[in-house]
Parts: C-alpha cells; sequence; structure tokens
C-alpha cells in the first residue's frame, strides 16, 4: 500500500475541525485525521508494506522547464535553490513535521526523494513491485497506474478513507472510456486548471476520449494530423497541429517518473511503534492520544 501523504492529509486538514488543537493551542487536525486514516487503511485492508510516499519537491524544475505554467499559479515563495515554497493554509504547514515525526515514531516508512514528487515515488515503487499494489491518494493523476494484468488498483477516498473508490479498468473504462496509460493522454489533451496544464484549446474530456478510441493514443492522434485521409475535423487538426510544441513536452511532465533513485527503507507494515516512548511523548505534547491509541492497535490486531 502506497500513501500518497501530501493528498491525504490535505483531505485530512479539511475533513477535521480546525478546533481540534495540541495542549498550547496549537491546531493538530491534520495529524490526528492522518493517523485516523492510516489506522482504518491498516484495519480494512492489512497490507503487508505501507510506505507514505512524500513530495520532496512538489513542483520539479525539469517539470516548470518543459511547461512552465506546471502549477505556477500554486507558488507562495520562487527560491533559486530547492524547491518553490507552495501555498499551504497557515496552520497546515506546521503540522507537517509533526506528521513526519508521528510517521518515523511509528516505523511506517516514510520515502520522498530531492528533485521529485510523492507521485513520482509511487511511481517507481509501482513499477518494482512484485505484487499487488494499492494507491491510496486523492489525485485522479495516479489513475494512469491502473493496471489489472499486474493486480495495480488506486483506492479514492470519497468520504474519509472509510468509503473508498477502488478505481481498476473496468471503471475508468465506464467513468472516462480509457485504461490506466490512457487516463495520461486524456489528461494532457484536455488539460488541467489544477496543475497548469493548458491542453489542446478545444479538446474537453469527451472529445479526448473519443480521439484516443479512434487513434488508440498520443502517438496515433498526432500521426492522424499528418494524415490526410484521417477523420479527423478541419478545426480538430488545426488545433492539434498547432498544439505540437505542447504535445511534445507534456507526456514527460504528466506521466509519472518511474527511475526514482529511491533510499534504502524497510517498507514492511509494524506490528509495534518502533520508538514507543517518542510515540508516548509526541501523543503528551500534541494531545494525540486517542489517535495514537488507534493506529497501535490497528498495527497490533
Amino acid at each position: 500500500m502506497l500513501l500518497d501523504t501530501a493528498s491525504l492529509y490535505y483531505r485530512a486538514y479539511f475533513g477535521v475541525p480546525d478546533s481540534v488543537k495540541a495542549p498550547d493551542g496549537t491546531p493538530v487536525n491534520a495529524v490526528r485525521g492522518l493517523l485516523d486514516f492510516i489506522a482504518r487503511l491498516v484495519q480494512d485492508h492489512r497490507p503487508d508494506d505501507l510506505v507514505a510516499c512524500m513530495d520532496a519537491d512538489w513542483r520539479p524544475h525539469w517539470r516548470v522547464e518543459l511547461i512552465p505554467s506546471y502549477k505556477a499559479h500554486r507558488v507562495a515563495v520562487e527560491t533559486e535553490a530547492g524547491p518553490d515554497v507552495e501555498e499551504t493554509p497557515d496552520t497546515l504547514a506546521p503540522q507537517v513535521p509533526i506528521i513526519e515525526a508521528a510517521l518515523d515514531a511509528f516505523g511506517i516508512a516514510r520515502v520522498g526523494v530531492a528533485g521529485y514528487e510523492a507521485d513520482d515515488v509511487i511511481g517507481t515503487l509501482t513499477g518494482r513491485a512484485t505484487g499487488p499494489v494499492d494507491i491510496v491518494t486523492g489525485d485522479r493523476d495516479l489513475y494512469q497506474l491502473v493496471d489489472d494484468a499486474r493486480q495495480r488498483r488506486v483506492l479514492y477516498p470519497l468520504k474519509g478513507v472509510g468509503t473508498l473508490q477502488v478505481t481498476d479498468e473496468a471503471w475508468l473504462r465506464e467513468k472516462y472510456g480509457v485504461d490506466g496509460p490512457g487516463y495520461a493522454d486524456l489528461a494532457l489533451l484536455r488539460g488541467d486548471p489544477s496543475d497548469g496544464l493548458p491542453g489542446v484549446p478545444g479538446i474537453g474530456e469527451k472529445t479526448a476520449a473519443k480521439l484516443l478510441d479512434a487513434y488508440g493514443d498520443l502517438a496515433g492522434i498526432i500521426a492522424a494530423v499528418g494524415d490526410p485521409k484521417s477523420k479527423l475535423t478541419p478545426t480538430q487538426r488545426k488545433r492539434l497541429d498547432e498544439s505540437r510544441p505542447y504535445l511534445a513536452v507534456a507526456p514527460k511532465v504528466v506521466h509519472v517518473a518511474s527511475d526514482v533513485p529511491l533510499p534504502e527503507f524497510d517498507a514492511a507494515l509494524p506490528a509495534v511503534p518502533a520508538q514507543p516512548e517518542l510515540v508516548d511523548a509526541l501523543a503528551h505534547r500534541w494531545g494525540l492520544g486517542g489517535a495514537v491509541s488507534r493506529l497501535s492497535g490497528a498495527l497490533h490486531s
């Protein structure tokens, strides 16, 4: 089980009231919510391995070089050396180090790699896995990794993590008319305002799905642009032709990396907290006794 950690703690932050605070008044709603998410996931799914994948760089420079608008609207502060600072709610940013400390104290593997997003870590781990993989994320971008033959699926939280949409190829085909790899082509054709991806003007989700159904993949669509016998409308042909520079670089931006240089780590789900005294100290310091007990119980059961 691979967790898109930032996606989940954002959901926790907005799903758990900000009245949940530490004894000193510091909001800890995202921390408590994420620990409860993980406890529920462990309880319901009993994964052999669990990895909390982190955004060491939420807006990698190599993606921005290809498409400068990539996540540009989310930048709070640009930095010369290192990742730009992302716009984050004032009361969420201070909770991230507490989340990281709690994961480490429990012994839950936490993996982030400089220059890469959590999606890229997930893509690399999914590619390396020899058994089934469940990816838990509120980010549809990771639908591209769905693969029934290799038992890769996405668990998408609808309400907390008690109600999860199990995303497999059948669900993708019914909803979007594509399979996992086809979802990445669909996304780059239609664009994604939340990620600053412009897409091809005039080509929305339904048209993109129809084009992919007709021509197979992005390469097939581009070949059809140059084929006078293809059944593209004149407007589609013109817009796709004018978008060639974007279509040449978008796949590298949209496709998650599969070759991230991962550090050594132990992915095994711990049966007991790795550092019980530190877990107790964190619970006391931040008023997380209930959440810590629930996660400890889920690991032990």
